[in-house]
């Protein structure tokens, strides 16, 4: 395997400082059966939820929407929130480009409303994942935080 053009750092003394701040949307989407639509990252082989930088001219939530589409096909509309994610202490590392990212994302709820399966060249895989069975799979602590915040179904969404 190659080294992952996508490292990430949480709470580790020895990562890099943080030279940009990005604003950034990702959303969980579950179907009827209750699974959630997750993506293996072609970067580094990581499963995640889809979701990506914002870009001029959109709201975060339109965000959430568009990465959607690109990642899996699917059109999506949000419907609620998971949370704020903004530790300082969890860093992204590009080491194609040297960036080292402080992430400011805001997690959504999604629903699917139509769209169709689709790979791209940023995911090896798309899968409809059951609650049970997302642990089992590799995943950034910070996305993992974020699933396991949507399946606690908290009243308040995280604000951290």
């Amino acid at each position: 395997m190659t080294k992952p053009t996508r490292i990430e750092w949480l709470n580790d003394p020895n990562a890099p400082e943080i030279n940009s701040i990005i604003p950034a949307a990702s959303v969980v989407v579950a179907n009827d059966q209750g699974e959630i639509l997750l993506i293996q990252r072609a970067d580094n082989g990581m499963w995640t939820i889809p979701g990506g930088a914002m870009e001029f001219g959109e709201s975060l939530t339109q965000t959430a929407i568009r990465e959607a589409k690109e990642e899996t096909g699917y059109d999506i509309e949000v419907i609620g929130l998971v949370g704020i994610y903004t530790n300082p202490n969890r860093r992204i590392e590009y080491t194609s480009n040297g960036e080292v990212r402080q992430e400011f994302s805001v997690c959504y709820i999604g629903q699917l409303v139509g769209g169709e399966y689709t790979l791209n060249d940023e995911a090896t895989q798309i899968e409809w994942v059951a609650p049970d069975d997302v642990e089992n799979l590799q995943m950034s602590d910070s996305i993992r935080q974020r699933v396991s915040c949507y399946f606690e179904s908290a009243v308040d969404p995280y604000l951290g």
